[in-house]
């Protein structure tokens, strides 16, 4: 390895690594990456070099930091990443097309990131179904105080489904009761057949003390929809929201769609990945299209502003903030042979 280049001022080989990428000195960043400067340092400001550079709008240099090795998905101390910060649109699409890659070969975020589930710790849903759950107007909780379903989703949950119903009347199928609020909104579509898959025992019990249970359309099937796919039949429209699941399990439910989902039905789901980081929210936007393409559907994300839903106030009580986002990107998946 070259010996590293004598410091300006006292400056370490990071810090002159990170000026050369805020500056877009090409160069300057070949020479130091070359004697050894380290691309993942944090700066005293909380930024890596791929963060300066991408604030720089510094494409050429981007790329010469994400082919060394930079972590793409590296966050400062207030949670922005270099995508967050990227300046222009081809900086933005070069740090996004590489993302996808690194996710669709390693997963790194996928790991630590719950499924489309409100759980943004990736608790085994296991441990979830074991544990105490808590009902009230505004949210179901679960035993760590963090939150299974918020009344603020309710606009969200009416979308889903006006989008899962759209082709009227039909079998619907939901995947994760929680409060109802999907459900009830479901019911006004008069569906031919409504089914409800959930699989924890108290929300169970208190679907059937609501009248769940009564209603002449709806089917109740209880257990992990892993366990309980063979009672399933073949749905207009489906509708995905587990809790305590990981990204995994979202993507083992895709492949089952092909027998779930009747040709030109709709499907969609919670759409709560990276819920609090913009830019990763993005990339996991587009990793599911591009997996669920792979199965032969088309995936368009309707945009639903959502700030004005979350005053601070609605966190009180809540461990962790699972949505942080001004905007919420309703997915409506269907055939690409029938999608418009």
């Amino acid at each position: 390895m070259a010996a590293a280049p004598e410091s300006k001022a006292g400056k370490s080989p990071e810090e002159m690594l990170c000026a050369a990428a805020e500056s877009g000195d090409e160069e300057a960043v070949v020479r130091l990456l070359a004697a050894g400067a380290d691309a993942t340092h944090f700066d005293a400001a909380g930024l890596t070099p791929l963060m300066h550079a991408a604030a720089g709008g510094h494409a050429a240099v981007v790329r010469l930091l994400l082919d060394t090795g930079a972590p793409w998905n590296a966050l400062s101390p207030s949670g922005i990443s270099a995508g967050d910060l990227a300046s222009d649109p081809g900086t933005y699409d070069l740090l996004l097309d590489h993302a996808l890659r690194s996710e669709l070969i390693l997963g790194t975020v996928a790991r630590r990131q719950a499924a489309p589930a409100n759980a943004s710790d990736g608790a085994p849903a296991e441990s979830y179904l074991e544990s105490r759950v808590s009902f009230s107007e505004e949210r179901v909780m679960d035993a760590e105080s963090k939150a299974v379903m918020m009344a603020w989703e309710r606009p969200l949950m009416e979308a889903h489904a006006r989008a899962v119903c759209s082709g009227g009347g039909g079998k619907v199928l939901n995947v994760g009761f929680g409060m109802g609020l999907v459900d009830e909104a479901i019911q006004r579509y008069e569906p031919e057949e409504h089914t409800i898959v959930e699989a924890h025992p108290e929300v169970y019990a208190r679907m059937l003390k609501l009248g769940w249970g009564e209603k002449k359309n709806v089917r109740i099937v209880f257990g992990r929809w892993q366990d309980v796919l063979l009672q399933l039949g073949s749905y207009d429209g489906i509708f995905f929201d587990t809790y305590g699941e990981y990204y995994e399990d979202m993507r083992e439910f895709h492949q089952h769609l092909p027998k779930l989902l009747k040709p030109g039905g709709i499907y969609s789901y919670f759409n709560g990945l990276c819920g609090d980081n913009a830019f990763f929210h993005v990339v996991y936007c587009q990793l599911v299209a591009l997996e669920l393409a792979n199965l032969g559907y088309s995936t368009q994300f309707i945009p639903l502003p959502v700030k004005d839903c979350l005053p601070d106030e609605v966190w009180k009580g809540v461990k962790q903030k699972y949505w942080q986002l001004d905007t919420y990107h309703l997915p409506v998946c269907q055939s690409e042979s029938e999608s418009e």
